[in-house]
């Protein structure tokens, strides 16, 4: 009679698979075309499940918001229809009176169509109740949602975004792009640039001097790119360039996937002067020589100056071929805040622990 631990009979095994080399030569494809499948309908299904969550809570807020109207009743009401809710459902999650009143402020800041149209179906609970806390304007909630989606922000990243203004910020730079870019690449390349840039991670001294500030943005370099955009990738600092057998030094050296550019960084902690410019234009010209592949676009160039005046950037570009855009940074943009974010808003702590997994 067997044993238990009987191997033999009571051990499930499975046949191990056929070796790759084995496999035709087509194989790769194969593999690749259906993991491409797989890959997307996973993003299909989690998309579907989230765009039936965003549509529920607006149907329910829609609901309370009708009664409401019509009956005329108070918060309690929402406070006993939460209990029961959470009788009823007790593995629900997004049940709470907070978010119930949450869902009623969605379907009070959004007409039926735009639930259903995108981006705000694709965006993720917390970040439509985000979106509502934190902006009044439709058309600007509009914008923040389809650039969440585009860049595939979190939402700390959407509050961030909005707390700097970037809506106010993005496509500002300075800059001579249409005049030596084709137009698609100009009008790309524009809306990846900001002014002023937000270096609210930074803690300047008195001195103001390049070198401090360029320290800092290294050592926190992941909230440098994100305050750069999407694409950025970080190359070097003090990037040694030789022409000529002299030695030059440009402040930071990013590559840009998107736009499949060199981009030189030159900072400034004073005012803009266009002097500055020719010393970008060369270490601009240095790059692209020594280290731009032939498939690589010309090499953009950025210079980051504590103020500017607009009108004198523009004219100083005008004598150069290269792209070049000259903007402000700031280490803090509160001077610009309207009075809607001095108020005592829910902390996005707060909105995690009310809204759990959503």
């Amino acid at each position: 009679m067997s044993t238990l631990n009987s191997p033999n009979e009571h051990d499930a095994s499975f046949p191990a698979p056929p070796a790759r080399s084995g496999m035709p030569d087509w194989y790769p494809e194969m593999l690749a075309s259906v993991s491409d499948k797989v890959s997307t309908g996973r993003v299909r299904a989690v998309t579907a499940v989230n765009q039936e969550l965003v549509a529920t809570y607006w149907a329910i807020g829609r609901e309370i918001l009708g009664r409401q109207g019509q009956e005329g009743w108070g918060a309690k009401v929402i406070d006993r229809l939460s209990a029961d809710l959470r009788d009823k459902f007790p593995d629900a999650r997004g049940l709470s009176p907070r978010t119930l009143k949450y869902m009623r402020s969605f379907a009070e800041a959004w007409p039926r169509g735009a639930i259903v149209q995108q981006p705000l179906a694709q965006l993720p609970w917390g970040h439509n109740v985000t979106l509502i806390e934190k902006l009044s304007d439709p058309e600007t909630r509009l914008w923040y949602a389809a650039a969440a989606v585009e860049h595939g922000w979190s939402r700390n990243v959407l509050v961030h975004e909005i707390e700097t203004r970037l809506h106010e910020r993005s496509g500002q730079t300075i800059s001579n792009f249409k005049a030596v870019l084709p137009a698609a690449d100009s009008d790309l390349l524009q809306q990846a640039m900001k002014d002023p840039y937000v270096f609210d991670f930074v803690a300047m001294t008195d001195r103001h001097n390049e070198r401090e500030l360029e320290t800092q943005l290294v050592d926190h370099v992941e909230k440098f790119l994100l305050e750069l955009g999407q694409g950025f990738a970080f190359v070097g600092q003090q990037v040694r360039l030789v022409v000529g057998g002299d030695e030059f030094f440009a402040d930071l050296l990013f590559y840009n996937f998107r736009l499949r550019s060199f981009v030189v960084v030159e900072l400034k902690a004073g005012k803009f002067d266009p002097g500055y410019l020719g010393q970008l234009g060369m270490y601009m010209a240095a790059v692209d020589e020594l280290m731009a592949h032939p498939d690589d676009k010309p090499t953009i160039g950025l210079l980051l100056c504590k103020t500017k005046n607009n009108v004198v950037a523009e004219y100083a570009l005008r004598g150069y071929s290269a792209p070049i855009g000259v903007a402000e940074w700031k280490t803090q943009i509160v001077d610009s805040l309207p009075e809607e974010f001095a108020s005592s808003l829910p902390s996005i702590e707060l909105l995690e622990a009310e809204l759990g997994e959503h």
